[in-house]
C-alpha cells in the first residue's frame, strides 16, 4: 500500500573564487528507512546526511555491507536487532564423473505404447481487485492523474515491492489530488514515502498516497479539490525524481490503473 559525486581537477593556475554555495544535507537523527530495490548504504546515506561508514557502523551493518530489500535502516539510537548481510551464493561443484562397466547386453522387450497428453498450460495470475463493495465505492468517485509523467512503475500485488505507481516528471513539478477529500496526513513519518500526503475520500474506507515529494503545499485537517495543487514533486527518500501514488480502500493497496481516466 502506501526508490554519485563526479571529482573534477583542474590544472589550469586561474585562481579559485572565494566562495561558492554548498548544499548542506542536514543529517537525519530520527526515524528509520525501509530498503528498496535499487538502494545501496552509500545512496541511503547521502540523501540523509550520514557518511555511509558512520550509517552502517550505527545499525552493526558489516563488510561487505550489502543491502536486502525490506530492510530497516535506523537513524535515532533505538535498539536494533543485529542484521546479517546478504551473503554470496557459492558456487556448487558438481560431483565427478564416475564410470561404470556395462552390464551384459540382454534382449530389450518391447516398450509399451503410451499416449502423449498435451501440456498444461498455466494461465497468469489475476490482477488484484477490491471486493465488490469496494469496487463500487471507488468507481463512485471522479478519479484524475495526479501528475504528468512517464508512468515508470506499475503496482504489484503479489511480490509487494510496489503498492502504487510511479510517475517521473520534473523538480517542483506540481502535484494534484487526484478526486475531492480531507488531508488525513502531511509529513515524512511514512517510512520509504518521503515528504508525503494522505488524502480521505468521502468515508474513511477510501485514500490516496502521495510520496517523495520536495515540498508539501496543504495541511492534515484541509479540504481539497480534485486538480488542486498540494505538493511539488521531488525525491525526498528515494534516488530520483518521481510521485509514488496509491490508491487504498480498507487500507488495502489497489491498483490505480483501474480507476484513472485512459490516457
Amino acid at each position: 500500500m502506501f526508490s554519485a559525486f563526479w571529482l573534477s581537477a583542474c590544472t589550469t593556475t586561474s585562481r579559485a573564487p572565494t566562495s561558492a554555495k554548498v548544499r548542506v544535507i542536514p543529517k537525519v537523527m530520527h526515524g528509520q528507512y525501509v530498503v528498496r530495490r535499487g538502494d545501496t548504504l552509500y545512496s541511503i546515506a547521502r540523501r540523509h546526511g550520514w557518511d555511509w561508514k558512520a550509517l552502517a557502523a550505527h545499525n552493526r551493518i558489516g563488510s561487505p555491507y550489502r543491502l536486502k530489500v525490506g530492510q530497516i535502516i535506523r537513524f535515532d539510537n533505538r535498539p536494533l536487532p543485529r542484521q546479517t548481510p546478504a551473503s554470496a551464493p557459492r558456487r556448487s561443484t558438481p560431483p565427478p564423473r564416475q564410470t561404470a562397466s556395462k552390464p551384459p547386453a540382454t534382449p530389450s522387450k518391447p516398450k509399451p505404447s503410451v499416449s502423449r497428453q498435451p501440456a498444461k498450460t498455466t494461465n497468469p495470475p489475476p490482477r488484484q481487485t477490491p471486493p465488490a463493495a469496494g469496487s463500487a465505492a471507488l468507481s463512485a468517485i471522479q478519479w484524475r492523474w495526479p501528475t504528468d509523467g512517464t508512468l515508470i512503475a506499475r503496482f504489484a500485488a503479489n511480490n509487494g515491492l510496489n503498492k502504487g505507481i510511479d510517475i517521473a516528471g520534473k523538480a517542483g513539478q506540481p502535484v494534484k489530488a487526484a478526486a475531492d477529500g480531507l488531508v488525513t496526513y502531511a509529513g515524512n513519518g511514512l517510512y520509504g514515502n518521503g515528504e508525503a500526503l494522505v488524502i480521505k475520500h468521502g468515508t474513511s474506507l477510501v485514500v490516496s498516497v502521495y510520496g517523495h515529494n520536495r515540498r508539501l503545499l496543504v495541511k492534515e485537517g484541509q479540504q481539497v479539490k480534485a486538480g488542486q495543487v498540494i505538493a511539488e514533486m521531488g525525491a525526498s527518500g528515494t534516488d530520483r525524481v518521481k510521485l509514488h501514488f496509491e490508491i487504498r480502500y480498507q487500507s488495502q493497496a489497489v491498483d490505480p490503473l483501474l480507476y484513472l481516466p485512459k490516457r
